[in-house]
């Protein structure tokens, strides 16, 4: 059962990567000792997105990463293909049902056997409730190696509202805290004049609140679209903020 010490723990954690090491220990708990989470809020009908601007956690090992998420063989995993169309839970019955029955493509099979060198057999997934069309959020629960589909089903019957209900709180709270890959990270200036931006001033305006030059001011907006990968001002403010590096409260 979940008590509040423990719910209390989830909401009020100020960085990713201490949520991120709740959950990896609670789920280890239940028997999933392997996760992969990931989000992205720039899909469209026909891409997830720039992979750069994914939030993608894991503590898969490196051998698994490296091939799965580094080199693009999620693209074809039917789960995630299964989680981009789904909301809720998700046994991990249905690849067998799939293999059983032939309905796995040539690229997924190569995703299962992949997965099954690693010991990635069992576990279920959870595709996260999406709040736009621009939006998705999943994650993968392997089970430890040796676990049977059928055990950890028979796991989830008793303990899964406690997992699902505590993988919602880790997916809403990851998406609240400031997250972005090392090459897509602001400084604190851009991350500062970008929010001056957000609030309607110009560069003038900027320039007169921060005692800098309005060319100082402009090399930090350029600075930070290119940080970010965006062509105007506008998108840079839409991106720090989806991102959570403007418009934030500074952690102690």
């Amino acid at each position: 059962m979940i008590d509040s010490t423990e719910l209390n723990d989830f909401l009020h954690v100020a960085e990713v990567e201490t949520l991120w090491d709740l959950l990896v220990r609670r789920m280890a708990g239940y028997g999933f000792d392997r996760l992969i989470y990931g989000a992205t809020r720039y899909r469209t009908a026909t891409s997830l997105g720039d992979a750069e601007d994914f939030v993608i956690l894991s503590n898969h090992s490196s051998d698994y990463t490296d091939v799965f998420i580094n080199d693009g063989l999620y693209f074809h995993a039917p789960m995630v293909k299964w989680a981009l169309e789904h909301e809720g839970p998700c046994s991990w019955s249905v690849l067998q049902e799939m293999a059983r029955t032939g309905t796995l493509t040539a690229q997924e099979r190569k995703v299962l056997e992949f997965n099954a060198s690693q010991n990635v057999t069992a576990g279920y997934s959870i595709s996260f409730q999406s709040v736009s069309a621009r939006t998705k959020g999943a994650i993968a629960l392997t089970a430890k190696a040796g676990m049977s589909q059928k055990e950890v089903d028979k796991m989830w019957a008793v303990h899964g509202d406690d997992i699902l209900l505590l993988n919602n709180i880790a997916h809403l709270r990851i998406l609240s805290l400031p997250y972005t890959s090392p090459s897509r990270s602001l400084t604190a200036r851009q991350r500062e004049v970008l929010g001056w931006v957000g609030d309607g001033k110009t560069v003038q305006d900027i320039a007169v609140l921060l005692k800098l030059t309005p060319a100082t001011v402009e090399k930090h907006l350029r600075l930070a679209r290119d940080a970010l990968s965006v062509e105007t001002t506008a998108q840079a403010v839409l991106k720090a903020s989806f991102q959570n590096q403007i418009f934030t409260v500074e952690s102690n």
